[in-house]
């Protein structure tokens, strides 16, 4: 049968494109992995990258007239907003029998199935969680299966789970499109899941109950690279496991095999890892095999705040990690909340000092990360549930994604400013990303510029509120006006490329609510 596989086309809104984690980055190679399977099975695939390929839904129409498959399967993501463009697509596709059935499969309708179907009544079913084999059986049996939701005969949503799949190895390789090989690094999955269970992620819940860190065989993971490298020659990997290290002792021998494995192919790769798995002699054989990046959930700096997140870490091995990774060359990526919705100012004076003291607001694309993101809270987490139960949980526009008030009105203050802030400093930003701007030859120190305009932001203003100054709507207007207007003045000094059109202005936004 063929099946057309869809990642469906998303643009980021330009106030959130300073929010992350809408979907973790092991989302990745889940339309691979359907791929992979069916393709295994004999079934006939396409996938059609409407983000990575920058395509329309005219463009995707035009492949899936041509392709003419009976399946559609789509990879739905949650774009901080509720995809009705997609949805209007899907039933365009129904109505004009274009394809017969249509399943979706993802994170967000893991979470979200019942909003999805009020939604788009066109979907056959949602997949729960992993789906590879759930698809496949779909496909053989034509009926819901374990593992699947659906709306029944009398229009009731209907849902089943089934057991997680406890041999990765027996998975075909995830099937990779020419837009996927041309992002400069190529994903690959050691694992899946997580021992940990922070309440802001949603990890574990997506697999289901029961379900735990559970890995490859270090031999399954180099077969797999070894394929790829004799298809596509050397290349950089980066492992998607949102936690590359296995538990305790176990984790580290596989960990060790696996750098003695790698090693032998001399590759480059990247991984994340949690902060109590950054051991010496471990990180020490991952780097001498190749290892160059690295992805550490910090989250805080204060030991009540990793108790509030449930981290199962403190603020010591935070240190001492990022002391173990510097004594090996690595100056890791960092995963920070600086905003919770019950931070005081004693916290995020607490988070800024550790920040400073470790040496992790030098660089403006670290510390324009880190001096702003909030929790966000997504469906499926601990976080989502307890606000829900504690009566603090918004909802605007979608039930996968939970709004709430910060308790203390002072740090919703800093946090808008310096969302406002950051946000434009990447919305700057995404005009060299595109090549409409470039680079000029004092890049350097332009951004070392607005990287001391930051911080000194941050701790001003901090100071002040910690001072009991007031600072209401209108005079944190203007205080987030000037600093707009300081960081374009630095990005009006990067030439334009020619044939380009730049978009950057000075948008006058809100300050605090």
């Amino acid at each position: 049968m063929k099946v057309f596989l869809l990642e469906h086309p998303r643009q980021i809104a330009p106030d959130r494109c300073n929010d992350i984690a809408n979907t973790p980055l092991a989302s990745s190679l889940i339309t691979g992995c359907i791929a992979g399977l069916l393709n295994s099975m004999g079934h006939g695939i396409r996938i059609a990258e409407g983000f990575l390929d920058k395509l329309t839904y005219e463009d995707i129409y035009q492949q899936v007239t041509t392709f003419a498959p009976p399946v559609l399967g789509v990879h739905l993501i949650y774009n901080w907003e509720n995809n009705r463009q997609l949805f209007s697509f899907l039933k365009q596709l129904k109505s004009e029998g274009l394809v017969r059935k249509i399943v979706g499969y993802g994170y967000y309708p893991t979470f979200a199935y019942q909003e999805i179907f009020k939604l788009c009544p066109e979907f056959d079913g949602l997949i729960i969680g992993e789906p590879e084999q759930t698809f496949a059986e779909w496909l053989e049996t034509g009926v819901p299966v374990p593992g699947m939701a659906w709306v029944d005969a009398a229009g009731q949503v209907q849902m089943r789970c089934r057991e997680v799949n406890r041999n990765l190895d027996a998975l075909p390789d995830p099937i990779r499109s020419e837009a996927m090989m041309r992002m400069g690094e190529v994903n690959i999955e050691g694992s899946r899941g997580c021992y940990g269970s922070c309440t802001f992620c949603y990890i574990n819940p997506y697999y289901g109950a029961g379900s735990c860190w559970r890995a490859k065989s270090p031999e399954r993971v180099m077969q797999e690279i070894d394929r790829l490298i004799a298809r596509h020659g050397p290349m950089k990997f980066y492992f998607t496991d949102p936690n590359f290290f296995g538990p305790g002792k176990q984790g580290q021998e596989r960990a060790l095999k696996l750098a003695a494995m790698l090693k032998q192919r001399k590759i480059r790769f990247g991984i994340e890892a949690r902060v109590n798995d950054i051991h010496r002699d471990t990180i020490a054989a991952l780097v001498d095999a190749g290892l160059e990046d690295l992805l550490i959930g910090l989250e805080s700096g204060r030991d009540d705040s990793l108790q509030r997140l449930n981290k199962m870490t403190t603020v010591e091995q935070n240190e001492k990690a990022l002391s173990i990774l510097r004594v090996n060359g690595i100056e890791p990526n960092i995963g920070f909340i600086m905003f919770e919705p019950d931070s005081t100012l004693a916290d995020i004076r607490t988070n800024f000092e550790f920040l400073k003291r470790n040496a992790l607001l030098n660089n403006i694309f670290i510390t324009a990360n880190v001096l702003y993101h909030p929790q966000i809270i997504l469906q499926g987490t601990k976080a989502y549930r307890d606000l829900q139960q504690e009566g603090r949980l918004t909802l605007k526009g979608s039930t996968y994604e939970g709004m709430t008030a910060f308790r203390v009105p002072e740090v919703a203050c800093l946090a808008e400013i310096i969302g406002q802030i950051t946000n434009y400093f990447f919305v700057s930003m995404d005009e060299v990303w595109q090549g409409k701007l470039q680079e000029p030859l004092n890049a350097v120190s332009l951004y070392a510029a607005v990287n001391q305009l930051l911080v000194n932001c941050f701790e001003e203003n901090l100071s002040r509120l910690e001072g009991g100054e007031s600072i209401d709507e209108a005079a944190a207007q203007v205080l987030i006006d000037e600093v707009k207007m300081k960081i374009k003045s630095v990005f009006d000094q990067f030439p334009k490329t020619p044939g380009s059109k730049c978009g950057l202005s000075f948008n006058q936004d809100k300050g605090c609510k």
